[in-house]
């Protein structure tokens, strides 16, 4: 049996995170942050943006519209600034009529790569080649001991892999439980070595050249040091070549402002724990020693020892301890402050980052903020002073100081975020002067404080302000006026992420009228922890049906309005820039059947209606707003008209040649002033506007060659970015803006003329892209590579190509580009793409970037844009091939239309806060009509949009809104819309619902349709002896009791999401398995129905056994509330509770019956007179049972330390008869059938992230005669799976039994699928794996194949051939043309063959 496995979603969250100018900045982009999460790599830009531009008088309104009455700031109060720069004190600036717009920092993202392994650190560095491009270079440190030594290229827009440095085959990686080290990395900080951790104690050291001199010495060229930047590396062996008592390190860091490099480690002389402090305590111990490279000697500078077992040493921390609780006296002798008596707070998970070089903010596990202030008496720090906590973020990860003082905080939880802290020097009344002047530490501003709110909502909402008074923030001498220092902590952006995957669940979501599958998944921790819901189709609902209007042809909604003459001039209101303008006022829909076709316009009668006045008999090809929206621009497939914005026609000009018909026109695109058309023979018309009359003519094209040139495709492109830049051979750059003066004849015309140049992009047959400038018809750029979709479109300076027609007529190819689009795409700041969509079914899309010109050669043309096209999606479609001699009336009316269709939405802000941003996308129509949109964190993505076939699509705001959309799809013409708070910076659609609190289990109950889940809270543990008495109680300041989980069971309605009903347990009770069971019962006429199961954990300390419990409960229907909105109330109604004497860990239903572990024995018990369990069957298993599946009568039992066995039960005699057992010792945390074709296996993941599948062959002579379970395939996924659901996969076969397709959830917040691959496209796909192992050059220089191999010491080579790797199959799809050619012939198939496979098997389910 074979299977592909590849990952529907990335991981979520930040891991690590490393603040470096690893990209040339730009205007905006001042400072990059590339973070790392498992084996995800993303680069982000922070740019600095200017908040929306609105109306002050409006705004003013609208601020005073959102402060309570009676808290209004007055003069010298502190406010928020709205622009997002944090608090200013109002005092200081009294008058601010003249306000500019202060700057905003986001999160932009730039790259992401999806590496061949486990990065477990990042760092920055900067080489020789740094001192000429001013960039630094980026150092990775991978799970295997590697090192890989990334730059920047402008060449390809993307990372480059410079050297891999492995030390995987050093004597201390061989090691038996080197799998459990984790290797990190840390840099000099003038980046002379950076340095690896290995098992032994031991640091791998790779030296980098940084002068001349040191090329000198090493005897090196130069030029060589730019291409080979490093050293030798070697391995320091801290015990033998620094001290002997250097062992069982804990970190390590270099320390600045040394001549050598120099590290301060860590470690511990010998190991102790919490339960050992009275014979080990303060065993830590501190060296700081020097790295001579040259001459490999370590001299020790200084050592500190007799720290405590857990402290942690930052580079900059002195031997000044402050206790935060009662327990730092009990467990270290070394001496520290007084203890605060109110003060008891736990440090665990905590992070500290400087604001500056007296101040460091604490952030705790909870998120809680707390300031410390470093009190200093000269060089020597005299004490600390925590301030209580200013506000509530996410859970920290990892902390990195930015330049500007920005404050980046990761989370692998949840979202990470960027602060910026700032200190401004504030007056202070004479009153709070004195009292300033009296206070030592930091103090809070409580009117003023950033509220500590648990609510999601609000954590990353607007921040509140941080004052406080400074012990030095007076000038000596000066009196009035004082000053205090005020700090300053606003949010300045996110980044989106749910963290950990805990559970899973299918349910059912209502868009609308109709029903579709959504993946309930419980994420998060902490007061971060909820769900998230992730849908295959972008949601959308569809308001209302407009079967009047048509339109199977095409859809178009335009915004028109009467011409205003002023002494014949026209006169047009000022805009507002690109997402300007007023609401849609006509609709124009056109259809093919009757024939010739019919056209309508139509405009809005009522709330929501429509009227159609005005029927046109033909089909339209396109239709837009022209002259300043003062006409229709209406293309024909015969003619081309300009009409009245009522309908009426102004001008026709029928496409003839003398008095002889031109082909049929196929295409068009409309950009006023300008009009192209594409007709059926490859020819093009082109056709400009004049505003003062009002009418078009046609434009002169010799320029661009003889009249009777062919051309594929076509577009406009208006440019609002500033990156098409036209430079000429004598240097002079200009932005081919409209010069003509028959364009524009109004104000805002010719303002918006200058700053949105508009080019023409055509592909003519031979596979050729042109852009020339407007109005002049100016050849800028050529490229050849577009037909072969290559990686990189670069300019080839050639002059226009000839396109002449052929004879006999020249046939349709499958590399011929059928659609071609150029369009800005984005959230904020959009840039330009190139959409490209293939006859082959091909898609493809480019972003357009900036790039140093390179030198035309000589005789070339005489301009070019300084612009190159990087590849940053690709698609394959299945088309179903049409018979080109097909011409009938029926094919045409047949024909689906596959268009690029952009638009500009503005989805609506929800009642959390979400929406109320413009996003531009585009749409593409046809059989798999999908979405592609870009946002600022998330990159491009591609959505499907849900629908069997789109026919014609528009943006429409004729209803004045702007989130709406009209689509004529398989159910005809309607209006739909997104629904809210919908986030698209994941692969798949989803919506996040904070809860506060995470959730460990979550399951749908099908019978009412609502979800069932067990929230995790904290409680206080206490533990007691047999006879009840407390053992013991906190007996001093700052010592309290622990904590321990404890569960809650809520009944949740998927479509509010409000919770109807609880069940608390015991505050030391807490869940392990939740299941909804189908159980016999007495109380309905079929025998059965569903049940929910709840199996229990109840820990009594550990001199107590541990005990559990069963719990059933039954979902029933109450009478709501009169008060309640909601139409059907329902309850949890609690039927039995079952004590056991061990954890109840698993459970499950079989045939009526209810099966669950307890320790070490498995029980099938009946539900007898709906009153009891009565047990019929037991089984003695393993050790202790992590999960239970069932598939009819078969039962799956994985363990924690037996791995799985195959259990059949039968009903007469009632018994379990064990079939199969997997004999290796694995810990199993989950185990699923999966079948297909009548063949089956079993899968089993491993907490080591390694899955197995395995298969029950009693014929096969290694099985014993079935007794043991056959591993045939072992696949590395190197993560932790949490959650399975097996759902079932049909396919075009359309078998009576479907195909079984397995999703998993992973503790790194990833999804993944497994599905059954029959045995010629497995075949294919396996020898095309082998292929992009070696051709393709894979990022870090990694090995994919070394990275999916298990190390099993049992079998002579690896058993990693009955699963494909789907993240090493995507990049076939983004090779080139020429690569998938070269690539699939060399294994014997055809291109588009594998790519078929790959796009029936690459769906998320």
């Amino acid at each position: 049996m074979h299977a592909l496995r590849h990952d529907i979603l990335s991981p979520s969250g930040v891991e690590f995170a490393v603040a470096l100018n690893l990209t040339p900045s730009t205007s905006s982009t001042f400072v990059n942050v590339v973070t790392a999460k498992s084996n995800l790599l993303r680069v982000y830009g922070i740019r600095e943006q200017l908040p929306p531009i609105s109306d002050h008088v409006e705004s003013e309104r609208d601020k005073r519209a959102r402060v309570r009455k009676g808290t209004e700031a007055v003069e010298g109060e502190v406010e928020m600034d709205q622009s997002g720069e944090g608090w200013v004190n109002m005092g200081a600036v009294k008058s601010n009529s003249n306000h500019v717009p202060a700057t905003t920092s986001r999160f932009y993202l730039i790259r992401e790569h999806t590496l061949h392994g486990v990065i477990t650190g990042i760092d920055k560095i900067r080489t020789m080649s740094s001192n000429d491009d001013k960039l630094d270079r980026l150092l990775v440190s991978f799970k295997d001991a590697k090192i890989a030594l990334l730059e920047w290229s402008d060449a390809i827009h993307d990372l480059l892999t410079v050297s891999i440095h492995t030390y995987e085959r050093a004597p201390q990686m061989t090691v038996l439980d080197s799998h459990l080290f984790r290797a990190e990395l840390r840099a000099d900080p003038l980046s002379r070595c950076a340095a690896l951790t290995l098992p032994k104690d031991s640091l791998a050291i790779l030296p980098f050249y940084q002068t001349q001199a040191e090329l000198d010495v090493m005897e090196q060229d130069q030029s060589l040091a730019r291409e080979v930047p490093y050293s030798p590396s070697f391995v320091l062996d801290l015990v033998a070549d620094v001290d002997p008592n250097l062992r069982n390190v804990i970190d390590f860091v270099f320390l600045p402002g040394y001549h050598n490099p120099t590290i301060a480690v860590l470690c511990q002389s010998e190991k102790t724990w919490a339960g050992r402090l009275k014979e080990y305590r303060d065993t830590g111990r501190l060296y700081i020693f020097t790295l001579d490279l040259l001459n490999h000697i370590y001299p020790i500078i200084t050592t500190v020892d007799n720290l405590p077992y857990d402290f942690y040493v930052d580079q900059a921390a002195r031997r000044v301890s402050l206790p935060v609780n009662g327990w730092s006296a009990r467990v270290s002798d070394i001496p520290s402050l007084p203890l605060d008596k109110d003060v008891d707070l736990a440090l665990e998970g905590s992070r500290a980052v400087f604001a500056d070089e007296k101040t460091f903010f604490v952030i705790r596990k909870n998120g809680m903020v707390h300031p410390v202030e470093i009190i200093s008496d000269g060089r020597t720090v005299s004490k600390l002073v925590l301030s209580p906590a200013l506000a509530q973020t996410t859970i920290p990860t990892v902390t990195r100081q930015l330049d500007g003082g920005m404050i980046f905080v990761g989370s692998t939880v949840g979202p990470s975020v960027l602060l910026k802290a700032a200190r401004v020097e504030e007056e202070v009344e004479e009153g709070e002067a004195e009292e300033a002047g009296a206070a030592p530490t930091a103090v809070v501003d409580t009117n003023n404080a950033m509220d500590i709110d648990f609510d999601d909502d609000d954590l990353y909402g607007d921040s509140k302000p941080v004052s406080r008074v400074a012990a030095n923030g007076t000038a000596p001498g000066v009196h009035p006026p004082r000053t205090r220092s005020v700090l300053h902590l606003s949010l300045c952006d996110s980044l989106p992420a749910y963290g950990p995957i805990a559970d899973m669940t299918f349910s059912l979501s209502k868009l609308g009228e109709r029903y579709v599958p959504e993946l309930v998944v419980a994420t998060g921790s902490g007061h971060l922890g909820g769900f998230t819901l992730f849908q295959r189709d972008l949601p959308v609902r569809t308001k209302r049906k407009l079967h009047v209007l048509g339109g199977a042809r095409g859809i178009w909604s335009i915004p028109v309005r009467q011409s205003h003459r002023v002494n014949g001039t026209s006169y047009e209101r000022t805009g507002g820039g690109l997402f300007a303008g007023e609401s849609d006022t006509i609709v124009i829909s056109t259809d093919a059947n009757p024939s010739p076709g019919v056209s309508r316009i139509a405009t809005k009668a009522a709330k929501t209606d429509l009227a159609i006045p005005t029927r046109i008999p033909g089909t339209t090809v396109g239709a837009g707003p022209f002259f300043q929206r003062t006409a229709i621009l209406h293309v024909m497939t015969n003619a081309i008209r300009v009409l009245e914005p009522d309908g009426t026609e102004r001008q026709i000009i029928k496409d003839m040649d003398g008095n002889m018909p031109r082909a049929r026109v196929k295409a068009c695109s409309i950009c006023d002033p300008f009009v192209l058309i594409l007709r059926e023979d490859e020819t093009i018309g082109l056709f400009i506007g004049e505003t003062e009359r009002g009418k078009i003519r046609r434009k002169d094209m010799s320029p661009m060659g003889e009249k009777t040139s062919r051309y594929l495709a076509g577009c406009f492109y208006t440019d609002i970015t500033g990156v098409f830049e036209m430079t000429t051979t004598d240097g002079t750059v200009t932005a081919s803006s409209s010069a003509d003066k028959n364009i524009t004849s109004t104000l805002q015309a010719a303002v918006t003329a200058g700053h949105n140049s508009q080019w023409l992009v055509l592909v003519r047959p031979q596979g050729i892209i042109e852009i020339w400038s407007l109005p002049k018809l100016t050849l800028v750029f050529s490229s050849v590579a577009i037909s072969t979709l290559e990686p990189v479109l670069n300019d080839t300076f050639d002059p226009p190509a000839l396109s002449l027609p052929q004879d006999p007529p020249r046939k349709p190819q499958d590399f011929d580009v059928e659609q071609i689009l150029t369009v800005p795409l984005g959230e904020s700041a959009p840039t330009p793409h190139l959409f490209v969509f293939m006859r082959c079914g091909q898609l493809a899309v480019y972003e357009v970037h900036s790039t140093p010109s390179s030198t035309p050669p000589s005789g070339g043309r005489s301009a070019f844009l300084k612009i190159i096209f990087t590849k940053v999606l690709t698609r394959t479609f299945d088309l179903s091939k049409q018979e080109e001699a097909e011409k009938t009336v029926l094919a045409e009316q047949k024909r689906i239309s596959r268009m690029f269709i952009p638009f500009v939405t503005c989805p609506p802000a929800s009642l959390n806060g979400n929406g109320g941003f413009t996003l531009t996308g585009v749409f593409f129509t046809g059989d798999r009509p999908s979405w592609i949109i870009r946002t600022d964190r998330g990159g491009l993505k591609l959505f499907p949009s849900g629908h069997a076939v789109v026919h014609a699509f528009t943006a429409c705001s004729l209803w004045d809104s702007k989130a709406e959309f009209l689509v004529y799809s398989d159910e005809g013409p309607s209006l739909l819309e997104w629904i809210p708070d919908v986030e698209l910076d994941t692969s798949l659609p989803k919506r996040s619902l904070p809860r506060s609190r995470p959730c460990s289990n979550v399951v749908f109950e099908p019978s009412a349709s609502l979800i069932v889940a067990a929230s995790t809270l904290q409680a206080q543990f206490a533990s007691y002896d047999e006879d009840n008495n407390i053992l013991w109680e906190p007996d001093g300041a700052g010592v309290s009791l622990p904590q321990c989980d404890c569960s809650t069971l809520e009944l949740i309605s998927p479509d509010s999401w409000i919770t109807m009903d609880g069940y608390e347990f015991a505050p030391n009770e807490y869940v392990n398995a939740l299941e909804c069971v189908t159980l016999e019962t007495l109380s309905t006429e079929s025998g059965s129905r569903d049940f929910i199961a709840v199996g229990t954990s109840i820990d009594r300390g550990e001199d107590l056994a541990v005990k559990g419990a069963t719990y059933i409960f039954e979902v029933v229907e109450v009478v709501p509330d009169s008060s309640s909105s909601i139409q059907r109330w329902y309850k949890l109604k609690l039927r039995i509770r079952d004590d056991a004497k061990g954890p109840v860990t698993a459970l499950c239903g079989i045939n009526g019956y209810l099966v669950s572990s307890m320790g070490q024995k498995i029980f099938v018990r009946a539900f007898d007179l709906d009153e009891r369990l009565v047990g019929v069957a037991f089984l003695d298993v393993g050790v202790y049972v992590t999960s239970l599946r069932v598939l009819k009568n078969l039962l799956l039992i994985g363990d924690a330390v037996k791995s799985v066995w195959l259990v059949a039960f039968q009903e007469d005699p009632y018994k379990l008869v064990v079939l199969a057992k997997d004999i290796r010792r694995t810990y199993a945390t989950n185990v699923d059938f999966f079948f297909t074709n009548g063949e089956l296996s079993i899968i089993l993941n491993d907490e080591e992230g390694v899955m197995r599948m395995l298969t029950y062959d009693p014929s096969d002579p290694e099985s014993r005669g079935g007794q043991h379970l056959l591993c045939h395939t072992e696949f590395h996924c190197h993560k932790e799976c949490r959650a399975s659901r097996t759902i079932a996969r049909r396919t075009k076969e359309d078998n009576e039994i479907p195909q079984a397709k397995l999703i998993t959830g992973f503790t790194d917040g990833s999804l993944s699928a497994l599905t059954p691959v029959d045995e010629g496209a497995f075949k294919r796909l396996h020898l095309l794996q082998g292929q992009l192992l070696r051709n393709v050059q894979h990022v870090a220089g990694l090995n994919p194949r070394a990275y999916r191999i298990v190390r099993n010491d049992n079998v002579s080579k690896p058993m990693s051939r009955g699963v494909l790797d789907g993240q090493l199959l995507e990049a076939f799809e983004e090779l080139g043309a020429q690569g998938q050619q070269e690539t699939t012939r060399q294994i014997g198939t055809e291109r588009m063959a594998v790519l078929r496979d790959w796009s029936a098997l690459a769906a998320a389910w």
